[in-house]
């Protein structure tokens, strides 16, 4: 009997034990994310002028936003933005991503400097980001001014994805990196004995065992592109120009919420039902993702 209360009393300790450690990122998390969130969606059933809304209207926003024209076409115009800047992200990030990581792996010169410096564009403010591309933009004295990159809507979105994969290019080479070095030197070397080539390597033994790391990349992508905000202020401001061709989600909830109406402001509440949306389609995403690993983890 008494043994059995001894080690009741050792578990409940381990357990007060441990979340002790984990209340402070719990909080912190909680004040920071969830409880945004949950007002958000809160705030996204009421309207009125102001930062605070107050006249309840249930899902009238909501309503609006998905059967009148005006606000439905904003709101799918950056849906189908947001899609074709997370392809032409993921396309950059993983293909690019993937063979730098194979060049830094590789016993050559200059490797180890590449894999030190490969990070730095990811510890740089956006807002440097945006204004270094926007220098290198300038129809005056850019590298690159001889064409109106920003000011043309076939290229505007094209050239913010440029941007934000140059900035974020280190994470790809890094998780990549890390797939690369765990896979045996023997099974590598066994493979070469064999007579394979460096292509053949690539394809039947390190793509296959890093399949989960693109995985983990294309997630990151998908969450960090959907909640983009920072890349579209700092290189375009939040107007959507050009014919908004550059509105993601971010962008839009912004000028939603806290722009006036002469410049697409529609309120508090409107915006809050916007962010809600992306919310929605990023938490769907995420979904998806762990039912599609947890099913080929498991097989």
């Amino acid at each position: 009997m008494g043994s059995n209360v001894l080690h009741t009393r050792r578990k409940w300790r381990k357990i007060l034990f441990r979340l002790g450690f984990l209340l402070p990122a719990l909080l912190i998390y909680t004040f920071i994310l969830l409880i945004p969130i949950v007002d958000s969606m809160r705030l996204s059933f009421y309207t009125g002028s102001g930062l605070i809304p107050n006249t309840f209207i249930g899902f009238g926003n909501y309503i609006k936003i998905f059967t009148q024209e005006v606000f439905r076409e904003r709101v799918w115009g950056a849906f189908t933005n947001n899609i074709k800047f997370f392809l032409i992200v993921t396309l950059l990030q993983n293909i690019l991503g993937f063979f730098l990581a194979m060049a830094v792996t590789r016993p050559i010169k200059g490797a180890k400097f590449m894999r030190k410096i490969s990070f730095l564009p990811t510890t740089l403010s956006v807002l440097v980001v945006g204004f270094l591309f926007r220098q290198i933009l300038n129809p005056i004295w850019g590298i690159l001014g001889n064409f109106p990159w920003l000011g043309n809507e076939h290229t505007a979105l094209p050239t913010l994805a440029v941007a934000v994969s140059w900035q974020f290019i280190g994470e790809s080479i890094l998780l990549y990196t890390v797939g690369i070095d765990g896979i045996p030197i023997e099974l590598l070397e066994a493979a070469r004995i064999d007579g394979a080539n460096w292509f053949q390597e690539m394809r039947h033994i390190i793509l296959p065992a890093i399949m989960p790391i693109v995985g983990i990349v294309t997630l990151l992508i998908y969450v960090g592109d959907f909640t983009q905000f920072d890349i579209v202020y700092a290189m375009t401001t939040t107007s959507g120009n050009p014919r908004f061709k550059t509105d993601l989600f971010g962008s839009l909830f912004y000028r939603t919420a806290f722009s006036t109406p002469a410049r697409g402001g529609w309120g508090m509440g409107m915006g809050a039902a916007v962010s809600t949306i992306m919310f929605v389609v990023v938490a769907f995403g995420v979904g998806i993702w762990f039912f599609v690993f947890q099913r080929k983890r498991d097989a």
